[in-house]
């Protein structure tokens, strides 16, 4: 699969910039396989980069002030001058480009030309971040061309920084994080506060990680979101107004909560209230993980579900079907929604052995529903961003 990518990045340079590029970049998606949205909340999260990536081939162009890229996938292509000051522009995707060279602009490291033409497995739209692929493995690729000397954590920041400011979406640091950071077979358990992180072994043996993917995506996800972040805000500031004391969101109580539920109102309420319990989870599921408890790991997952689903409330009528019919499947640990919400992907906790079936029955059930083809991804735990070198693939 990988070498596949790599092969038809690799031809699609060739077409577009009728020469060889210099190097090859793999940028993974990630999973969460649990702790969703509390990253912006103080919390910890539990991340893995996973095997399906965006493939960057690129080539330095010596004495230019042209930075051109080649978007294979949706046949686009967008070229700027590095000694110009960057504006978002309408093609979505180059903006997530745009804003990490703007970061690093702004940092007064300077870059030179390139070249660059990518493609991707990470499935759009469904979860898996195909956005912080994007904007930290070109953050990667200035790094290790112009030697700017930044650090790993750098990468990350300057990835979340270009959502912010030229996507729009007040996303968290996780996603970064995870696709900068990842390592094979193990999981990280993030600090989103200091971002201090320690890695977990993915103990999981006889079971596998597999993705339904919905193939919806309700157009309220970016207005979702930031409204999610609208009612977490007003519950924090006036807890913060009442118990001064509290440093850090997770700390605060659930009595502390209930004290001001009035105060802020029942949405607010339900919104810090499902934050707190699944900052719990994640302590408790990256503990079942090492221990190998697969049965706990897995009615974590669902409580989480729970959670997205009636306090957090982003989920959807797609996914909570899903998520209901995959748990009474014969085998199955555990499953939840995971991303952002509105759609996109459950996530699963399957017995190896009962995969196909799972598979089988609940593919027939959506689409006698919704009359909807579920995609279904089998993930494994990869290694962050990388330099692949040429004679490591047939090419």
């Amino acid at each position: 699969m990988m070498e596949k990518l790599i092969n038809y990045t690799t031809e699609a340079f060739k077409l577009k910039f009728n020469s060889e590029p210099d190097s090859i970049f793999l940028a993974p998606g990630r999973i969460n396989i649990i702790g969703e949205h509390v990253d912006y909340s103080d919390g910890f999260v539990l991340p893995a980069a996973i095997d399906k990536h965006i493939c960057f081939a690129v080539k330095k162009v010596d004495n230019s002030e042209t930075c051109t890229f080649f978007a294979k996938d949706f046949d686009d292509s967008f070229s700027f001058n590095i000694n110009q000051k960057q504006t978002p522009v309408s093609q979505i995707w180059v903006n997530y480009l745009l804003g990490v060279f703007n970061a690093i602009q702004e940092s007064g490291k300077k870059i030179g030309g390139l070249q660059i033409a990518f493609s991707s497995n990470i499935p759009m739209g469904s979860g898996l971040s195909s956005s912080a692929a994007l904007e930290c493995g070109f953050a990667f690729i200035l790094n290790q061309f112009f030697d700017l000397n930044l650090t790993k954590k750098e990468l990350a920041l300057i990835g979340q920084k270009s959502e912010h400011t030229f996507v729009g979406v007040k996303c968290g640091i996780m996603d970064q994080f995870a696709s900068v950071f990842g390592k094979e077979h193990q999981v990280i358990m993030l600090d989103c506060n200091s971002l201090e992180h320690q890695y977990f072994e993915a103990n999981l043996e006889g079971y596998s990680l597999v993705l339904f993917d919905s193939c919806v995506k309700h157009t309220h996800l970016t207005s979702g979101y930031n409204d999610r972040r609208k009612d977490v805000d007003k519950g924090k500031k006036i807890l913060w107004e009442k118990f001064p004391e509290i440093e850090k969101f997770r700390d605060f109580s659930f009595s502390m909560l209930d004290e001001v539920r009035a105060e802020i109102g029942e949405t607010s309420y339900k919104r810090c209230l499902y934050l707190l319990k699944e900052i719990k989870r994640v302590e408790k599921a990256a503990k079942a993980l090492a221990e190998g408890d697969v049965k706990y790991l897995g009615e974590l997952l669902t409580e989480t579900h729970s959670g997205l689903s009636t306090e957090f409330e982003v989920s959807c009528e797609e996914l909570d079907f899903m998520v209901k019919e995959t748990l009474k499947e014969k085998g199955v640990s555990g499953a939840r929604i995971m991303g952002g919400g509105f759609g996109g992907c459950s996530i699963n906790l399957i017995k190896d052995e009962n995969v196909a079936e799972v598979i089988k029955n609940i593919s027939l059930k959506y689409k006698t529903d919704f009359n909807i083809e579920m995609k279904v991804y089998r993930v494994k735990i990869s290694d962050g961003i990388n330099e692949y070198k040429r004679n490591e693939f047939v090419i």
